[in-house]
């Protein structure tokens, strides 16, 4: 993953494009008829269950759009919460509340969804060694907040983005010429460019997880798409040699079986991409 110093650059880039896209030139509806002085209360009701996710996130927003606003916090980010609960109350100016308000709820809405997701994903694995892993699979332009949920969850973030970590897939593989090839032109690439990335290898089945253990300096392998019968033997092969990685369509149904063969990770592009908001509501008072 990225540093903290790059994630909160990410966290700022999409706060001010949001606002930006939502805001223009200005409130009209809230300018026309709010005065400019006026002050208020809101408070972010519940209104579903799941794992609440967002508020320190919904806290920048506030910041940004205006400082003198106030939060005052009773639910914090990764506790679960039912209808009619009360997360947080913001008080101070009557339009920066509102300039901030679909913005808080569209974000606080995905990233509680994305949560409640993980949390049943990391339900399932309890009592196994196997860690629950987000995709790239994301939302283009919110990644950061749909990986931070993720967290939240309780699960793991994979790599960020293609810059922080070599993941060589069956694509990468056939164009570059085979196995081998792909892993040696990596290497070189690395060294030339005097870069310290992790390099994950997928394996389409048990003979390409023999080449890939061939050769050493590789993090994790990929085990995608394959039977739980082949996972447990890949698992075998592959021993205390590197790294393992269950994916491939992997739910509900099949993760903890998965899990039971012995893999340190699962990934799931579902956490982020099938995923259905929790309904969230701001409301003056």
């Amino acid at each position: 993953m990225i540093s903290k110093g790059q994630f909160d650059k990410e966290i700022a880039l999409i706060i001010e494009n949001a606002i930006r896209e939502d805001v223009g030139d200005g409130d009209h509806s809230s300018l026309s008829c709010i005065p400019k002085e006026a002050t208020g209360k809101a408070k972010l009701l519940v209104k579903d269950s799941g794992i609440i996710a967002g508020v320190a996130f919904a806290k920048q927003v506030f910041e940004y759009v205006d400082a003198n606003l106030i939060v005052e916090t009773f639910i914090n980010d990764g506790q679960k919460v039912a209808f009619g609960d009360n997360v947080f109350h913001v008080y101070g100016s009557s339009q920066s509340i509102l300039k901030s308000e679909r913005f808080v709820l569209n974000a606080m809405q995905r990233m509680s969804a994305i949560a409640t997701k993980t949390g049943q994903f990391v339900d399932l694995l309890k009592g196994t060694n196997t860690k629950i892993l987000d995709t790239r699979k994301t939302t283009p332009g919110i990644r950061a907040l749909e990986k931070w949920a993720v967290t939240i969850g309780g699960g793991e973030n994979h790599r960020f983005a293609l810059h922080d970590m070599i993941m060589l897939k069956d694509n990468h593989i056939d164009f570059s010429g085979g196995i081998s090839a792909a892993i040696n032109k990596t290497k070189a690439y690395l060294k030339v460019n005097n870069l310290d990335l992790k390099i994950i290898v997928e394996a389409r089945n048990l003979e390409e997880i023999q080449e890939i253990l061939t050769h050493e300096g590789i993090c994790r392998i990929l085990i995608d798409n394959f039977s739980f019968e082949d996972t447990r033997k890949a698992v075998d092969l592959i021993g205390n040699k590197c790294l393992t990685e269950s994916s491939g369509g992997i739910n509900e149904n099949t993760i903890r079986t998965y899990a039971d063969c012995g893999v340190d990770y699962i990934s799931s592009g579902a956490l982020t991409h099938s995923v259905y908001n929790i309904d969230l509501s701001l409301k003056a008072f």
